[in-house]
């Protein structure tokens, strides 16, 4: 008995876990964007800092090889490091619809199909091949 009880309420709270969740308001859509955009820019921060340190090790490096008088191999060219520079958050305006672009809606779908039981030439006779 207790076997069954357990199974259902896993199969319970598998079915809670699985849920639909309601969409995000365009306030809470638009903080987790701005928290993206902060962590991405936090990530460029922590890469720019690394940089840094690695140029202070290798500087650090060669200067203790040449005062021990060990030879030195070329130093291999890297790119400088780049600052990010402070966190500025704009928000990306959504893509407008087509009518409140400005732009004319499209032509309308025909209901019924062209044709007629008039032959082409008969109907367009200054259209001659």
């Amino acid at each position: 008995m207790k076997k069954h009880l357990m199974t259902g309420l896993l199969l319970g709270a598998c079915a809670l876990a699985s849920a639909k969740l309601p969409p995000p308001t365009p306030e809470a859509k638009a903080k987790s964007d701005e928290a993206a955009a902060k962590a991405a820019w936090a990530g460029k921060v922590d890469t720019y800092q690394l940089c840094q340190a690695q140029d202070r090790v290798a500087a650090s490096y060669q200067k203790t090889a040449q005062a021990a008088g060990k030879p030195l191999a070329a130093a291999t060219a890297t790119p400088p490091c780049a600052d990010p520079g402070a966190f500025s958050y704009a928000p990306v305006e959504a893509a407008k619809p087509l009518e409140a672009s400005g732009a004319h809606s499209p032509a309308e779908t025909a209901a019924s199909p062209p044709s007629t039981k008039v032959p082409d030439a008969v109907g367009n006779p200054e259209k001659k091949p």
